[in-house]
């Protein structure tokens, strides 16, 4: 076995940590290296994909995006679609992700409401708060950007490019997206709206 399949729930350095009780709500239990878990979870984000793109929704709802994260992981983690309950290396403490997130959506659909940003901003703004909060155990980045998509199909918009690469692998577009929402959480959304549209 390869050395960076000894531990199948080893991180890249800037993603987040699982707790020891989230990892013991592994589903399936073949899983027994990161690339077994990686196609496990990316089987499941294409049915949760299909799932979302199968109607028009509304994701400025807070029991449709504890679904799409539910859709998203539910075969291969018991806790998809459940708030985290421990710190992590980035996001708000715990105890305050409901009431965040039922802010985050209504501050939202008010911005939508009265056209407050452009569509692009108003999705990068979205996907961003989504992300600084940080709501579920695992899978926040391809949720908010899969939910970002969904809100941009909302409104009538092209989906996001997402920098035309593979975000989740450590390379240039990875390291493009983090700076570009470091530079997001001063406030500075230049960065990400180039992003997002990239190729």
């Amino acid at each position: 076995m390869s050395d960076e399949y000894d531990d199948i729930f080893e991180e890249q350095d800037d993603a987040t940590e699982l707790a020891e009780d989230e990892k013991e709500g592994l589903i399936p239990s073949y899983i027994s290296t990161r690339g077994e878990l990686n196609q496990a979870e990316q089987q499941n984000i294409v049915q949760g994909e299909l799932w979302a793109f199968s109607k028009k929704r509304n994701p400025l709802d807070l029991a449709f995006l504890d679904t799409l994260h539910k859709k998203m992981y539910g075969a291969v983690w018991e806790w998809a679609g459940s708030y985290r309950r421990t710190a992590r290396n980035i996001g708000i403490d715990a105890y305050r992700i409901p009431m965040e997130l039922k802010q985050f959506i209504d501050d939202t659909q008010y911005q939508l409401d009265h056209n407050t940003y452009e569509p692009d901003e108003l999705a990068v703004r979205f996907h961003h708060r989504l992300v600084f909060i940080h709501p579920y155990p695992n899978g926040n980045g391809r949720l908010s950007r899969l939910a970002t998509d969904i809100l941009l199909h909302y409104m009538g918009q092209d989906r996001f490019t997402w920098g035309a690469g593979d975000i989740t692998k450590k390379g240039d577009v990875r390291t493009r997206y983090i700076s570009a929402l470091k530079a997001a959480d001063n406030h500075d959304y230049s960065l990400l709206l180039d992003f997002v549209r990239s190729h």
